[in-house]
């Protein structure tokens, strides 16, 4: 398993769920979007504090930006 690839992914996924343009998204979290950006094309590691300000900007359980697209179709 990519973490990088894994989060990325389902950061897109759940933003665009929410009908979010990056832009929309970083205002959202207190980010820039060009590091939104760098995330969704996984070229950036992010810390911990940024993964909480994201996963409270999607209305997500943290835990939920790392679980696989397979694996939750599995479940």
């Amino acid at each position: 398993m990519d973490i990088v690839k894994v989060f990325g992914n389902n950061l897109r996924k759940y933003r665009t769920n929410l009908g979010l343009s990056q832009e929309e998204f970083a205002e959202r979290c207190g980010m820039h979007r060009t590091y939104i950006s760098a995330i969704e094309c996984y070229r950036r590691s992010i810390s911990l504090e940024n993964i909480q300000r994201i996963a409270d900007a999607l209305g997500v359980d943290t835990y939920l930006l790392f679980i696989e697209k397979e694996k939750l179709c599995n479940e």
